[in-house]
């Protein structure tokens, strides 16, 4: 394994009325923390944000389905196969990779082709098993290049442990610094062409507000072996700068898709300490919860934040294994371009 270093990312990020997550009720989550309740959004709903903005930024990016047989099935359309024999070969495969109709997995456009080119090559009979796919995919030395989000986000594929993919990203939920409250917002409608004067329809929609500590952590060794390199060569070092420029640019960008034609909650960072490390990872928990002192949460959330990690970087000692520190939102000349290219510089 090379030798690299982990990435941590300790951010905050406010947001004023919005609805960013919600539960199956629809009320926004909000998790209980140091005897306080906070906002929440779960780290799935903000993973999901962060890849599809990946896609949107030029990123490689999976294909996340339920139907794995469809998506085979439309690659032989323009083949020389006889329809039925060959749909009848793609769900005999698909069935050995999600035998669960239930089931979702996510898959690269180099196995979807390596799938489609097995089914050819054996004149698409029903016999074929995964373990043939298993071995041609280790031959042709398939990587993850062509899906940085299973490479970040890992999958898991219990037919086939062989295709399971450690996350190199680990995401925790994020989380209000301060008490956060639950509101109510009282609305009505009124149509157009009504000869009352009244509403049509009332309702209540439910918001809250705050500013979020949210933590990421990229294992860069981790993203190395996903992605199949084992050494570092000019190009190899490339392919992990890239990866952590489309990374970093989603991880600024995405914000969780709810009630945004409503509430607008499209607020990018505040601030952000970021630190290159090497050893056991480190989250901030809050606890105590922040109090605004009539100057907002946003600069006691930094002071707060700051002081949790110079505490516990002077008590660990050696052990902390600090290689470089950044911080971002303080210094308006130091911008996010800065911040990607001196992690950048990282990987050697």
């Amino acid at each position: 394994m090379l030798n690299l270093p982990k990435i941590e990312f300790h951010i905050l990020q406010s947001f004023p009325v919005t609805c960013l997550n919600r539960d199956d009720i629809g009320s926004p989550k909000t998790a209980n923390i140091g005897g306080v309740v906070r906002a929440r959004v779960s780290s799935q709903c903000w993973k999901r944000a962060i890849r599809l903005k990946l896609h949107e930024l030029g990123g490689k990016i999976g294909i996340r389905t339920e139907n794995l047989s469809k998506l085979l099935i439309k690659r032989c359309e323009n083949l020389s196969v006889d329809k039925e024999k060959a749909e009848k070969a793609c769900h005999k495969l698909a069935e050995q990779i999600i035998p669960d109709k239930k089931a979702i997995v996510f898959v690269t456009e180099d196995e979807i082709n390596t799938l489609v080119d097995l089914l050819k090559d054996n004149d698409f009979s029903e016999k074929i098993k995964i373990d043939a796919f298993l071995k041609e995919r280790k031959k042709q030395k398939i990587n993850l290049l062509s899906a940085l989000d299973i490479a970040l986000f890992g999958r898991m594929v219990a037919k086939a442990p062989d295709l399971n993919v450690e996350a190199a990203c680990c995401v925790a939920h994020a989380i209000t610094t301060h008490k956060a409250e639950t509101e109510l917002d009282f609305f009505t409608a009124v149509a157009d062409d009504s000869e009352s004067t009244g509403s049509t329809f009332m309702g209540v929609g439910e918001f809250n507000s705050g500013t979020y500590y949210r933590y990421v952590n990229l294992d860069l060794n981790q993203l190395a072996q996903s992605l199949a390199i084992t050494e570092l060569d000019e190009s190899s070092v490339q392919d992990l700068q890239n990866c952590v420029k489309y990374f970093v640019q989603a991880l600024f960008l995405a914000v969780p898709p709810a009630k945004q034609h409503t509430h607008a909650g499209l607020c990018v960072w505040d601030y952000a300490k970021v630190l290159v490390r090497k050893g056991q990872s480190l989250q901030v928990s809050f606890e105590e919860a922040v109090k605004a002192k009539g100057s907002g949460f946003l600069k006691p959330s930094i002071e707060a934040l700051n002081k949790f990690l110079n505490n516990k970087k002077a008590m660990i000692g050696s052990l902390f294994n600090e290689e470089a520190e950044f911080e971002w939102g303080i210094d308006a000349t130091y911008s996010l371009d800065n911040l990607i290219a001196d992690l950048q510089a990282q990987i050697k």
